[in-house]
Order: C-alpha cells, then structure tokens, then sequence
C-alpha cells in the first residue's frame, strides 16, 4: 500500500505539549480546476474538508521506521480477521449489535485494540505528511490522489473501530439514572462522545480504549443532564401544540364586536339616533350590518364603493357616515 517512510522521516506537525497529539493547520491549496473535476463530488468535499479543519494523529515512532506501513497493516488486518464477523460467523449490519448479542463476549481484545489504533494514527499521519509537504502550494493531481487514499484508509479504520465500540454506548445508556432524559438523547451524545474518544485515544499510554471511552460517554451523559435541568428550569412542562398559542382574546373580542353589531341593528331597526334614510343606508353598507358575522370583512364597502352606489363623492360619504356616528354615539353615552 503506497511508498514506505524511510528511517530517516521526521514526525509531521506540531507536538502538543505533554503529549503525543501532532496538529497541522493546511496551507495547502486545492488542485487545479481540472484536477477537481475529474474527481467524484464525495472526494471534493473530502479535499475541501481537509483543507479547511487541518488535521491531526496520535504519533508514535514506529511511524518513521522503515517497514512502518506494510508491518501496521498487516497487524491491523490480522487483528480485524481475528475479531471479525466473518471469522466468528456473525452478521455485519454496520450497527455494531452483532457485538452486542454475541456468546462470546464480542469487541476486540487489547493486543488487537493497540494495532487498530496504531493503523488508524498512521493513516492521519500520512495525511499530515502530504499537507506538511504540500504547504504553500497547490496540491498536484498525485499528491491530491494520495491524500484521499489515505483519507478513505483513515475513515474505514475509524468505522471499524467505532462499529466494535457502539455497544458500550448502549450499554451505558441502559446503566445511567438521569431524570427527565429521553434515552435516545442519552445513545445520541454518547455516540458523538465515543467518536471523539476514537481520534483523542492514545494506545501508548497503555490503558484499554474501554476505559477511556466509557470516562468520556460519562462525561457526555452529565452533559445532557445538566442541559436538560436549564431547559426544564425555563420550561417546566412538557411541550403542548395546543397550548402554544391561546385564542382566548380573539374570541372575546369577536363576541364583543357580534354584541356592538347586533346593538347597532335594533338602533337601526327602530330609528332610535334619528338617523336619515341615507345615513342609515350609509352607515348598513360601510359596515355590511345586513350580512351574516363571518360575511362581514368580506361585504363591507369603501366610502368610494358607497358613493358610487348612492350617486355621490366619497368626501360626501364620508360627511355623511361622520354625522351618523356622531348621533350613534350620543345615543349610546346618553342614551
């Protein structure tokens, strides 16, 4: 698989303090137009990625020696084969419960573990290593070729050791008191939690990845407890469509504009504002009196609507409802 490091190759990237975390932050460019169109929209987005959040490995010297590649490999594979679906005749339906429901015990043991990890920080450190070497420049169609090789090497290390974890997830999640937390909140954090454990994960240190993953699905579960007690302390109940908004003042108010309507009509009725024959008929039609309650947005006339029907201006209409209401509203602080 590609060329093997040579003895003398230095680490790539930055060395984080107090640990073996190595960090580059690209400044790489993306391959020619043609380059990019020749690729799949997958490995576009791949290269777009990369460039934009840098990238990281846990470093390990065996790295720099010179039968890095092919040994790590090989070691990974016969891990993979040992623990495998295949080899313990289970079936793989990427969801990671067949580890689950499996007799004997499932996951995959220590020595095994530290090959996995080991294969999937040499694959990130290929890719530091082409961007380190990369830098400043325009990445040419070979190295743009290479780093996603070991992009995709990357991602099916990291499905394959996350795939062999899930179950503590599950498991977790069943073991966890947290009041008021929805159990699928709980299985979605600590999923999230076990993906960043798998890139943080040291092997050299010398503790199983169980130990350190289950630390941080923990930590994640605190998380969305403690979140879920802020949101139940400004929302103390559970949410209800029906309760998000109340119609209560619209209702009140259409009950009080029916009984002002029906009001109007028994003063109409009985001629009790000594209203004329035209502002009578001024005052029904401006606001459609003589149509049913849900009709009368709809039939009510403009002053020019008015006019036009009774043959005159709309500034006279306009007169004449002014002075009707006027007699109406004597009649009703008066009456």
């Amino acid at each position: 698989m590609g060329t093997e490091l040579g003895a003398t190759t230095l680490p790539a990237g930055q060395r984080a303090e107090g640990s073996n975390l190595r960090k580059l932050r690209p400044t790489a460019k993306l391959p020619t137009a043609a380059v990019l169109e020749a690729l799949p929209p997958t490995d576009r987005r791949t290269l777009r990625r990369r460039l934009a959040e840098g990238a990281e490995c846990m470093f390990d010297p065996c790295f720099v020696e010179a039968p890095a590649e092919k040994a790590l490999y090989q070691a990974a594979r016969g891990g993979r084969e040992s623990a495998g679906a295949d080899a313990k005749g289970r079936r793989n339906d990427d969801s990671g419960l067949d580890w689950l429901t499996a007799t004997d015990g499932g996951g995959i043991k220590a020595g095994d573990e530290r090959h996995q990890f080991l294969w999937l920080n040499y694959c990130r450190y290929r890719v530091l290593r082409i961007l380190e070497e990369q830098a400043g420049q325009r990445l040419s169609a070979r190295a743009a070729m290479e780093l996603l090789r070991w992009e995709h090497a990357t991602a099916q290390a990291r499905e394959e050791i996350v795939r062999a974890n899930v179950p503590l997830v599950l498991a977790m999640a069943k073991r966890t008191r947290a009041a008021r937390v929805d159990f699928a909140d709980l299985v979605s954090e600590g999923n999230l939690a076990l993906l960043r454990a798998v890139d943080k994960f040291d092997c050299a240190r010398g503790y199983k990845f169980s130990t350190y993953a289950c630390r941080a699905i923990l930590k994640s579960f605190s998380r969305v407890a403690a979140r879920t007690a802020r949101y139940r302390g400004h929302f103390p109940v559970e949410f209800d469509p029906t309760l998000e908004k109340s119609d209560h003042a619209e209702q009140k108010r259409n009950v009080a504009e029916d009984e002002s309507v029906e009001a109007l009509r028994t003063i109409l009725g009985n001629n009790l504002a000594e209203l004329s024959d035209v502002e009578e008929r001024v005052i029904r039609l401006r606001f459609a009196l003589d149509g049913a309650p849900e009709e009368r947005a709809l039939h009510n006339k403009t002053l020019e609507q008015v006019g036009a029907m009774i043959g005159l201006t709309k500034e006279r209409v306009r007169q004449i409802q002014n002075k009707a209401l006027a007699k109406l509203r004597d009649l009703l602080e008066n009456g």
